[in-house]
């Protein structure tokens, strides 16, 4: 079964038999990309490229599926399993300025393009969902729940997540008010209740849909605000 570009569905657990496939329908380096932050309000979007090794990795699974001292595990087991990995930011800024379609291009193309560097181009890139965010014809293979299916895209999402989380874990030390150490950014009461209170931080994503019922859309935070 040969696996080219266009959608294929998850019905498994992660392994390697769709990097295997691909190697054998003559792909040199496949490599499987996943996204985190999205859906966030604050901070940035981060997408993680990585180039699986050889052998199964055991204890790898869709990020969201583990706790965070197993996703914190899995991303350390990633580090010294992948032949090669890298990471793409697209800042709070740039998701205003490019829409989130675009942002999750550029962080992926930063990915790319370090792991470029590090001299591993791959032939094949297996994305998780059914959207070609990439925009790479027929070196992208989407696979809808990738995390479930490929090993090297749940390995992704792994450290997609554990990499973002630290971001934000840094971040709430200068926002406090918004507890962005637990909700990463995201929607959550204490994160609903900040901005009623104090309006949008620096990090936030000012186009984005939540700010159009604050009394703060049009209004720039100070230099050097803490909140």
């Amino acid at each position: 079964m040969g696996l080219r570009s266009g959608p294929v569905t998850a019905t498994t657990s992660p392994t390697l038999r769709l990097e295997r496939q691909c190697i054998r329908d003559g792909d040199r380096l496949v490599c499987g990309i996943d996204e985190v932050g999205r859906g966030a309000w604050a901070g940035p979007v981060t997408v993680a490229a990585v180039i699986p090794g050889s052998e199964h990795l055991a204890g790898v699974r869709d990020s969201k599926m583990l706790t965070p001292v197993k996703r914190e595990r899995a991303a350390a087991a990633v580090s010294g399993w992948a032949e090669a990995f890298a990471i793409g930011h697209a800042s709070h800024d740039e998701c205003d300025a490019l829409g989130m379609t675009a942002a999750l291009r550029l962080a992926a193309m930063r990915a790319l393009a370090t792991l470029a560097d590090r001299g591993y181009e791959p032939d094949r890139v297996i994305l998780d969902g059914n959207h070609d965010y990439l925009r790479m014809g027929s070196r992208v293979t989407t696979v809808v729940k990738g995390d479930a299916t490929s090993l090297a895209v749940a390995a992704a999402s792994c450290v997609a997540k554990v990499t973002r989380d630290a971001l934000m874990r840094d971040e709430a030390e200068n926002f406090p008010a918004f507890g962005f150490e637990s909700n990463k950014g995201y929607p959550a009461p204490v994160h609903r209740a900040a901005l009623s209170a104090w309006g949008p931080t620096t990090i936030h994503r000012r186009s984005w849909s939540f700010m159009d019922d604050l009394a703060w859309g049009g209004i720039e935070p100070a230099p050097g605000r803490l909140f």
